[in-house]
């Protein structure tokens, strides 16, 4: 039962934070590092793997295949979030903190287990042999 509400709950976030990037794409714009081109386009892009995969993770028959996606795409938003840390000035100003900005790092992590783990499939038991 947790793994099904952690699924469920993984799913939610992804879904909600994707639609996010349609509706509000200029705060994901501003962490978008200057060496990366098409900032909005790459944003949105983003937001339509997001809402696909946090969909996808309902679906057994792709379920781990959406799993391992979500982490692709974390390690592909991640220097969006090792931005924010080495420029942080604007979002200091917008009343974040560097232990929030720092914090956010980690957290990509702990967001490909809870992916992994969410999305594995359960062990089939394994019949005693005579």
């Amino acid at each position: 039962m947790p793994k099904r509400v952690a699924l469920f709950v993984l799913s939610f976030f992804f879904v909600a934070v994707g639609v996010g990037h349609f509706v509000e794409p200029d705060s994901f714009v501003a962490i978008m590092p200057d060496y990366l081109p098409l900032h909005v386009e790459l944003v949105y892009l983003s937001g339509v793997f997001e809402v696909a995969l946090g969909l996808a993770v309902l679906f057994q028959s792709v379920r781990q295949r959406a799993g391992y996606g979500i982490v692709a795409l974390l390690i592909a938003v991640f220097p969006a979030n090792l931005n924010m840390v080495l420029n942080p000035e604007p979002f200091l100003e917008q009343g974040m903190t560097m232990l929030a900005l720092y914090g956010r790092l980690p957290f990509q992590f702990i967001f490909m287990a809870w992916a992994i783990w969410a999305t594995r499939p359960d062990a089939k038991p394994v019949a005693p042999t005579p």
